[in-house]
Formats: C-alpha cells, structure tokens, sequence
C-alpha cells in the first residue's frame, strides 16, 4: 500500500527548457522555464489524447524561485534564478561569445538546477540551451509571424474556434503548413549570396506553454532554425489601453539589438501585424527592408489591411497570394539569389 501511494503521489522529473534566443558578440541573453516534466508527446494522436496533452501544457507545475546556473563552451559560469511562474531570463554582457558559436551563429550552453533543487533530480542535471548570434557579414534578417503566416490556425474565425481546435485537437506531427512557406523561409535565409545565414526571428501571440509544440512544428516541417519569441500566458487576457503588444515590444527589441541590419518583416492580413508593421516602419524606416502579408479569406480584414497601405510607400510592400509570389517579389528586391 505504501509503495502504491509514493507511485501515485511522485513528483514528475525536473527539467529546464530553454527557450532559443538571440544576442550579440558582446551581449548574452536567455529565456526559459523550470517544470516538472509531464512527458508530452508531440507526435500524439486520438481527440482524448490531444486533450490531456494541451491540458498539461497549461497546467504546467513550474518550479519557484530556483537557483540555475549556466555553464559557456568556454567554462564560464551564469546564475540565475526562477520567479513566480518559473520563469527565468538572463541579460548580461559579456565578451568573444561569436567565437564560441559554430557557423550557423548558434551558441550552445548548458543549464543545471543550483542548490537545494539539485536534491529533487531524478535523471542528469543537465539541460541544453542555445543562443542565436549572427554573423557580423549576414544581408538582412527576418522577422516572421507564426499563426495564419507560416501555419493555418484559423485566427481570423469568427470567436477564434478554428484556432481553438487547431491548437488543441492538431498534434503538431498533422499541422500543414502554408504551401512554399518553407522554401521562401530558406531561400531568405541563404539571402543573394545563396550561401548565407540570414538569421529568422518567430514572434507570436502564443503563450511560452506552446513553445516546445511550435518548435517540433518548425523542425518536422524543414523551417529555418531560429528564435521562437512567445508572451506568458498570464498576460494572454490582459487588455490596457495604450499598451503595446507583445509581438510589437518583441520586435522592437530585436532592431535595437540589431541597430546596423535591416529585417524583412511577414505576417499576416487576419490580426493587428499590419498595423504593427507600419507603425515600426515609420519609427525604424532604415531597418525595415520590405513587409510581405499574407492574404486572408476575410472580405472586411482585407479591405481594412489594403486601406492601410493605400498611400503608405515608406518601403516595399506585398500582399501575398502565394509563396511563388513572394519569392519572385524577393528576386526583384535583391533579397535572394536569382538561380535559388
């Protein structure tokens, strides 16, 4: 009987994800968040199964106020700690980290419980961690969209319940992505010279608890490695008016991290990205390079989304019918090679 209540009442192994991030040769900086591991399986199948797993992605038991330490390739050591909801961010400058990144301009750490929480560690306390830092020779870098730009979700659906089901229902394994998405992603990635890492940035309204279920979709179906830059899902339902949205502080924090590149943005014509796209454009018009939006099935969101751009020519626009369409508009703008 005893045996039988310490299975029941067993706490779940302990793990860290780090979330993939971005920083400079003299900058580090780093997301992510301690939980119980609840061994989701991204490749799952059956509507029950689907269920439980999204219903353990929010109702994650995140681990408080721990100590975590992360160790360079060069040794040096980071400490860190957890708030309230397990969350944890690192931000220091630091110097010579691109030489410690391989050619695609990542920077692979690793992540370890500190402290007292080391005693409640199952398997390896050993978690692995990885940094963008782009190449000072990159052409441009693109910041992307995730929902309705490079997967179906259903955003613009009337009180948002294809995205419910989308997103519940859908294993990643099943999603689909937008035909061609992949191949313009990697062509911009290559960039003119065919050979380059132009570095991809994904931002979306999704919450932190879909990072590892966005990440497997962006593996499974050949994106272009990047950074995923999502919101916490504690500030999902907060309105305030005036505020910026997320994905608009997320993407002004990587042209100021940037200064001196100029980043391509995409998205999509069903949300608030064209209004995002244009505010950014008319504050940062030297590092915005060209806007391409996907077209939507929604008669009103389209003829609101083409008024905004009616008289905007601060840089090259693109309503998007199709990846094809995109990708000759990029030729003609220099963004990709010309025999790619």
């Amino acid at each position: 009987m005893n045996t039988y209540l310490a299975l029941v009442f067993r706490r779940d192994p302990l793990q860290i994800i780090a979330f993939q991030s971005y920083g400079t040769d003299q900058h580090f900086y780093m997301r992510g968040r301690a939980l119980e591991d609840e061994t989701i399986n991204l490749e799952q199948k059956g509507l029950f199964a689907l269920f439980i797993n999204s219903w353990k992605r929010f109702e994650s038991d995140e681990i408080k106020f721990a100590d975590l330490q992360i160790k360079l390739p060069s040794g040096q050591k980071l400490n860190t700690s957890t708030d309230d909801h397990g969350y944890f961010k690192i931000d220091e400058p630091l110097g010579r980290l691109r030489a410690m990144a391989n050619a695609e301009g990542w920077l692979k750490v690793e992540i370890s419980y500190n402290g007292q929480r080391t005693r409640d560690i199952q398997n390896s306390n050993r978690f692995p961690g990885e940094m963008l830092i782009p190449s000072a020779d990159v052409d441009f870098g693109v910041i992307s969209d995730i929902d309705d730009t490079i997967i179906h979700t259903g955003v613009a659906s009337t009180l948002k319940w294809k995205l419910l089901i989308n997103s519940i229902f859908r294993s990643a394994s099943n999603r689909i992505p937008l035909e061609g998405a992949a191949e313009f992603y990697h062509k911009l990635h290559r960039g003119i010279s065919g050979a380059n890492a132009n570095p991809i940035f994904y931002v979306s309204h999704s919450p932190w608890n879909l990072y590892r279920y966005l990440e497997f979709f962006l593996k499974q179906n050949d994106f272009p490695k990047g950074p995923i830059l999502l919101r916490s899902f504690k500030d999902i339902f907060k309105k305030k008016t005036g505020d910026q949205p997320q994905k608009h502080i997320e993407i002004l924090n990587i042209l100021k991290a940037y200064p001196e590149l100029k980043f391509i943005l995409i998205g999509d014509s069903g949300e608030r990205d064209a209004d995002i796209y244009i505010d950014i454009a008319n504050t940062y018009p030297y590092q915005v390079a060209a806007i391409y939006l996907r077209v939507i099935k929604h008669r009103k969101k389209m003829q609101r989304v083409r008024s905004l751009f009616e008289r905007f020519d601060t840089v090259p626009v693109l309503l998007v019918e199709s990846s094809a369409q995109a990708i000759e508009h990029a030729r003609s703008h220099g963004f990709i090679n010309k025999y790619v």
